[in-house]
């Protein structure tokens, strides 16, 4: 069962506040572009937001430490490195989003290394069991009552 995010909270940062310090100690400069608004600040975002974007930095700064190298992986999976104008339209892209242009390109660049590579090894297929054929009995030719055996006499007896 899911936890609420208000439970979430509270087990691993005990309070709003703290998770409030925790995000803004990841949210430097060199890993966020601040567009909060400046008046409510971060502690009027709901719980839910601030625990994916704690996430969300965490993971940023622990897999490439900041911006510029997630930028610069970006634009090795997409082959663009010498792409100046495409590289200063991700330099304006919020943080989850070039995290999740970063994970469409790997799952891409892996999927084409695998069509590529068809040695590779593969999941085994699913064998599914055939249902047994049930024959059916074939009606037969002779007839089954009294009158129709009559039928079929008078028939013969016609053609003779």
């Amino acid at each position: 069962m899911k936890k609420s995010p208000v439970t979430a909270v509270k087990e691993q940062f005990q309070s709003k506040e703290k998770l409030v310090e925790a995000v803004q100690k990841l949210a430097t400069p060199e890993l966020w572009l601040d567009r909060v608004n400046s008046v409510k600040g971060l502690a009027r975002v709901s719980n839910q937001k601030l625990l994916r974007l704690q996430a969300q930095l965490t993971d940023a700064k622990s897999r490439f430490g900041s911006r510029a190298k997630l930028i610069d992986a970006i634009l090795d999976l997409e082959k663009r490195v010498k792409d100046p104008g495409y590289k200063t339209r991700l330099e304006g892209f919020p943080l989850p989003r070039l995290l999740d242009v970063h994970g469409v390109l790997a799952k891409k660049a892996k999927r084409a290394t695998a069509k590529k590579n068809p040695a590779a090894p593969k999941k085994a297929p699913v064998k599914v069991e055939a249902k047994p054929v049930v024959a059916k009995k074939k009606p037969s030719l002779a007839p089954k009552t009294v009158a129709e055996k009559k039928k079929a006499a008078a028939k013969k007896s016609k053609k003779s």
